[in-house]
C-alpha cells in the first residue's frame, strides 16, 4: 500500500456513579423508561446544575493513571447542537480546558514492540437521552440523560487495526481496574468514536478524516478501521477525494454508511456553561486520589512476572481484566505447583469453554479452588495429565470439585509402588519372548509392557512410575 494510516480514537466511557452529573437523579439501565428523571435533567427552566463530587474524582483517577496532567482550573462549556434526546438543546462538556490532558498508554504493536500513545484531553460532560425508533415514531428515554461521562481524545499515533484494538483494550482494562466504569460494552458504558485518514507515504499532511459513531466493540473497531481503509485507498486511488463525514458501521454488511456531513467545532457555537463555576482542583486533593489509586495493569503484570515466575505472554493474558486476574491468584493460594502450569491450564483450558459459551470468568462454573484442587491431583499422581482433561470437562459442565469426578469416573491413579512392581513383574515373567527381543536392542517392545500394566489396571496405574519399575526389571 501506497499510504500511510492515521487512526485516533475518541472514547465515551460512562462512569459508574449512582447519581447522575448535575442532579441527584438514580442512574439505572434496568429503570422503567422516564422514571429516573427530575427538573434538572428533563431542562424545566430556571433549573441549575451542581458537581457531582464522585465524577470528578474519577476524571482525576483517571488522569494520573494515563500519565495525563491534572488541571488545576478546568471549565465547562455548552455545545450546542438540536437532538430530539437532548432536551436543553445543548450539552455540558468542556472544550477549552479540560480536567486532564497531555498523557499516554502504552500498547505493543504489530511486531510486538512498546509503542507510546498519546492521550490529547480527558474532559467531563454529560450523556443524552436515549432515542428508539418504532416505524415513523421515535420515543425519547430520559432516563440516561445527564449521566456523567468521560472522554478521552487519543493523539492520531495509531497507524494499524491492531493497534486500535490494543490501546482500547489498555484504556478499557484501567477503567476497571479503577472501579470508575463498568465497561460493559453491550451497555454502552464503553462506546468508541473511530477517527481514519490516510495520506501518501512519508506525507507530513494528514488526509481527510471520516469518523466511525459509537462502535461498541474491540472486533468491530477493527473490522471497520480495515474497511475505511480499503474505502479511502479506493476513492484516492481513482482520482477522488474521500469526502469528511460522520459514519456508523453496519455489522451485518460489515460496511460504514454515512450518517451525515462532518461538522467542525465552529458549528456548535461552544461558549462557556454560565451555570457552572469554574473547576478548581488542589494539590491535595489530587495527592490523596493518587495515594489510593488500586494496582493498575502494568504494575500487576510486572509483579507476576516477578513474583511468579510467568512469561510475559501469559501475565499480559491474565492482567488483561481484572476478575480474571483476581481467579489467577485465588486458584494459587490452594495450589501446591507451579505457577506456569496454572496459568497454562486458565489460558488453554478454562478460557477455551468461557469463550465458546460467550461467559466471563465472574461466572465460571470451576471455582479457583476447584481447579486448584484438579491440578494437585496432577502432582500428586492421583490422576494423569490426559485423565485430567476428561475430569477437567465433567467438573465445567457439573460445577462439582476434582474429587467428587474422580471418584465417580473411577479414575483414581495406582501410586503404589509394591504393587505395580508385583503386576509388571508376573507380565515379564510371562512374555519371556518379549524379554529377549527388548534386551536384544527392540525398544519399541517397552511399550507394549507399560500396556500390559495398564490394561491389568483398568488404566489406573501411574504411568511414570509404571515405566520407571519396568526399566528397572527389565534391568
Amino acid at each position: 500500500m501506497n499510504y500511510d494510516v492515521v487512526i485516533g480514537l475518541e472514547v465515551h466511557a460512562q462512569l459508574s456513579t449512582l447519581t447522575k452529573a448535575w442532579c441527584q437523579c438514580e442512574i439505572s439501565v434496568s429503570a422503567f423508561e422516564n422514571t429516573k428523571v427530575c427538573e434538572v435533567c428533563s431542562a424545566q427552566p430556571g433549573t441549575l446544575p451542581v458537581y457531582n463530587k464522585k465524577a470528578i474524582e474519577y476524571a482525576i483517577k483517571l488522569g494520573l493513571a494515563t500519565n495525563s496532567r491534572i488541571n488545576k482550573v478546568s471549565v465547562f462549556d455548552r455545545k450546542n447542537y438540536f437532538y430530539p434526546d437532548l432536551p436543553k438543546g445543548y450539552q455540558i462538556t468542556q472544550f477549552q480546558t479540560p480536567v486532564a490532558e497531555n498523557g499516554h498508554l502504552d500498547i505493543f504493536d504489530d511486531e510486538g514492540n512498546i509503542k507510546k500513545v498519546g492521550i490529547q484531553r480527558i474532559q467531563m460532560e454529560e450523556d443524552t437521552g436515549k432515542s428508539s425508533h418504532l416505524g415513523e415514531k421515535s420515543l425519547i428515554n430520559l432516563n440516561r440523560s445527564g449521566t456523567p461521562l468521560l472522554e478521552i481524545v487519543s493523539e492520531p499515533h495509531m497507524s494499524t487495526a491492531k493497534e486500535a484494538s490494543s490501546y482500547l483494550k489498555k484504556l478499557h482494562s484501567i477503567l476497571v481496574y479503577l472501579g470508575i466504569c463498568h465497561g460493559n460494552m453491550q451497555d454502552g458504558n464503553f462506546r468508541c468514536d473511530v477517527n481514519v485518514s490516510i495520506k501518501p507515504k512519508g506525507s507530513e499532511k494528514y488526509g481527510t478524516r471520516t469518523e466511525v459513531k459509537n462502535v461498541n466493540s474491540f472486533r468491530h473497531v477493527e473490522m471497520c478501521i480495515e474497511h475505511e481503509v480499503q474505502r479511502h485507498q479506493q476513492i484516492l486511488d481513482s482520482g477522488n477525494k474521500v469526502l469528511q463525514q460522520t459514519l456508523l458501521f453496519d455489522v451485518e454488511t460489515k460496511a460504514t454508511k454515512v450518517l451525515r456531513t462532518k461538522s467542525d467545532a465552529d458549528d456548535y457555537r461552544y461558549f462557556p456553561e454560565p451555570d457552572l463555576l469554574p473547576l478548581i482542583i488542589s494539590d491535595s486533593e489530587i495527592q490523596k486520589v493518587q495515594d489510593n489509586l488500586p494496582e493498575l495493569p502494568d504494575a500487576k503484570i510486572k509483579r507476576f512476572i516477578l513474583d511468579y515466575g510467568i512469561p510475559a505472554y501469559d501475565a499480559n493474558v491474565l492482567t488483561a481484566e481484572k476478575e480474571l486476574a483476581n481467579y489467577f491468584e485465588a486458584a494459587l493460594k490452594n495450589y501446591e505447583g507451579e505457577a506456569k502450569k496454572m496459568s497454562n491450564w486458565i489460558m488453554v483450558e478454562l478460557l477455551r469453554y468461557l469463550n465458546e459459551a460467550g461467559t466471563s470468568i465472574e461466572r465460571s462454573p470451576v471455582s479457583p479452588n476447584s481447579l486448584a484442587g484438579l491440578l494437585n491431583a496432577i502432582n500428586s499422581g492421583k490422576i494423569s495429565g490426559k485423565q485430567a482433561k476428561d475430569v477437567f470437562l465433567k467438573m465445567y459442565d457439573s460445577g462439582h470439585s476434582a474429587d467428587v469426578i474422580i471418584k465417580e469416573m473411577g479414575l483414581e491413579q495406582i501410586s503404589d509402588e509394591k504393587m505395580i512392581t508385583e503386576i509388571a513383574q508376573k507380565i515379564i515373567n510371562a512374555n519371556s519372548v518379549n524379554v529377549e527381543k527388548y534386551k536384544a536392542g527392540n525398544e519399541r517392545i517397552f511399550g507394549f509392557f507399560v500396556g500390559q500394566v495398564m490394561k491389568e489396571t483398568n488404566g489406573q496405574a501411574n504411568p511414570s512410575l509404571t515405566s520407571e519399575i519396568i526399566k528397572r526389571l527389565l534391568g
